[in-house]
């Protein structure tokens, strides 16, 4: 019986590491959310999309409180703490299963969300550095290697093309690794030839797919 109460205590104490660990992993892929969404928050209005990563992060910490409380009843060998433990646990796993399912009908609302706000946005481009909406584009069109929504020709039709007259877009369009590009459209193939609008979709669906796969890995875990 004293060789059975070891061994069972040997196990939960693994499982609390591991426990401890998810916890870890679940708060930074839900900061990582946060910050990364950040950067696109401009072509994506409905704010509800961060839930799966605020209850992610939730279910993190509580997981932190969790392993503690289990450390404490194995321990003190509490039947009570035992059973409270196994009891939120059982909580912790159904919260995932709504992230997961969260996670999914936000994924899939991205590609209409971004096609609704991606022309708005490129319409309030001003070009310069302190406009938040400004610096989202030049930051996306870096970042992701694209220029206009759909091609390098959409930002004719932009007010600030309009305004500035000099037949060039931002030289966020520029490729890497030209240094003497000067964003003009007589010259198309200093340009990067893929619209913003596919790699940014694209993008913000592979940050809910952290999410998902977070919450699906620790569920698994779990069971």
């Amino acid at each position: 019986l004293a060789e059975g109460r070891a061994w069972c205590s040997k196990e939960l104490s693994m499982f609390l590491c591991l426990l401890q660990a998810a916890a870890g992993i679940l708060c930074y892929v839900g900061a990582y959310v946060f910050i990364t969404y950040d950067d696109y928050d401009h072509f994506f209005e409905d704010v509800y999309t961060l839930i799966p990563a605020v209850i992610i992060i939730a279910v993190g910490t509580l997981l932190f409180i969790i392993g503690l409380i289990g450390c404490c009843a194995t321990i003190r060998e509490s039947r009570c703490g035992l059973a409270t433990f196994v009891i939120i646990l059982l909580l912790v796993f159904i919260t995932e299963v709504v992230v997961v399912v969260l996670g999914y009908i936000y994924r899939a609302k991205v590609e209409d969300e971004v096609d609704h706000s991606i022309q708005k946005v490129y319409n309030r481009y001003n070009g310069t550095n302190p406009d938040a909406a400004s610096r989202a584009i030049d930051y996306v069109q870096r970042q992701l290697r694209c220029c206009g929504i759909h091609n390098y020709s959409d930002w004719e039709s932009t007010v600030w093309f309009k305004q500035t007259k000099n037949n060039s877009v931002p030289l966020s369009c520029c490729k890497a690794a030209l240094s003497n590009c000067t964003g003009s459209l007589t010259r198309p193939m200093d340009l990067y030839s893929e619209g913003c609008e596919a790699l940014v979709v694209k993008k913000l669906q592979e940050i809910m797919m952290y999410v998902i796969w977070a919450a699906l890995a620790f569920a698994a875990i779990q069971v």
